[in-house]
C-alpha cells in the first residue's frame, strides 16, 4: 500500500489474481509476525499476494536511516524485482497468509497467460502508486501526509462503528515515520493536532477512529478542517 492521492470512493478490495486457475497448483504460506519473506538482494524467485495480515517493505540508506517502502495488506502483491533482485526487506507485522507466484509467470506467461496479464497489470499499478507516493513525499506537508495515510487506510481497512470509521494501526509511530519521511516526533504531534481538532480520536496507541473524514480528506489535500 502507498499514499497516494486519496480521493472520495477507493475500491478497498484489489483484485485478488489467486484466483486464476494457475493458483490452484501452489499453495498459502502462513508467515508469523516478525518473520521475513525476503531480503534486499537476494534472488527473487517468487512474488506473494497478501490474502491476510499485513507486511512492510523497508530499505536500509547508506547512512544507516531506514526508509519504510510500502505495507502490504490484503490484496497486494510483494516481492516485484530489480534486475532480478529483491530490491527491499520484506517482514511481516501482523501473522499472514502468501499466495506465492512464481516470477517466471510474469516475465514469461509459463503456464497462464490470464495470470501473466494480471501479474503485469498490478506491477504497473505498483509504479504508478510509488510515482504518486514519491510526489507526496516531496511536496506535501506533515499534516497533509499523515491526514493522507489515515484516508488512505481508513477507505480501505476501515471499520464503521456508530457512523465512524475506526482503524487498526499495526505500524509504530516510527514505521509511520520512516513512510512518510517525518520524525516519530512529528507524526505524534501531527496526530495529537488532529486529535485536538477532533478529527480523529485517538482510542489506543494502535486504534484511531476517524470522526470527521470529509475534514481529514481536505487536510490530505491541503485544505482546511
Amino acid at each position: 500500500m502507498y499514499v497516494t492521492i486519496p480521493t472520495d470512493h477507493i475500491d478497498p478490495t484489489p483484485n485478488l489474481p489467486f484466483a486464476c486457475s494457475n493458483a490452484k497448483n501452489t499453495h498459502q504460506s502462513l508467515k508469523k509476525a516478525g518473520s521475513y519473506i525476503f531480503f534486499e538482494g537476494d534472488q527473487a524467485g517468487w512474488l506473494y499476494q497478501v490474502t491476510s495480515g499485513v507486511v512492510r517493505q523497508s530499505r536500509l540508506l547508506e547512512d544507516g536511516r531506514r526508509q519504510v517502502i510500502a505495507f502490504g495488506y490484503p490484496g497486494d502483491i510483494v516481492g516485484f524485482p530489480s534486475e532480478g533482485l529483491y530490491h527491499t526487506d520484506c517482514d511481516v507485522l501482523v501473522e499472514a497468509c502468501l499466495q506465492p507466484y512464481r516470477i517466471s509467470v510474469l516475465e514469461t506467461g509459463e503456464g497462464d497467460p490470464e495470470l501473466h496479464d494480471q501479474l503485469l497489470q498490478a506491477a504497473l499499478r505498483e509504479i504508478s502508486a510509488m510515482q504518486d507516493h514519491f510526489m507526496m513525499l516531496g511536496r506535501k506537508s506533515a499534516v497533509e501526509k499523515v491526514s493522507s495515510f489515515l484516508s488512505v487506510l481508513s477507505n480501505r481497512v476501515g471499520e464503521d462503528i456508530g457512523g465512524y470509521r475506526q482503524v487498526t494501526l499495526p505500524m509504530g509511530r516510527t514505521d509511520i515515520a520512516d513512510f512518510l519521511g517525518l520524525t516519530t516526533e512529528t507524526v505524534s504531534r501531527t496526530l495529537t493536532q488532529l486529535r485536538k481538532s477532533r478529527i480523529i480520536a485517538i482510542d489506543a496507541i494502535h486504534t484511531i477512529v476517524v470522526l470527521r473524514p470529509t475534514a481529514l480528506l481536505g487536510l490530505s489535500s491541503g485544505g482546511h478542517a
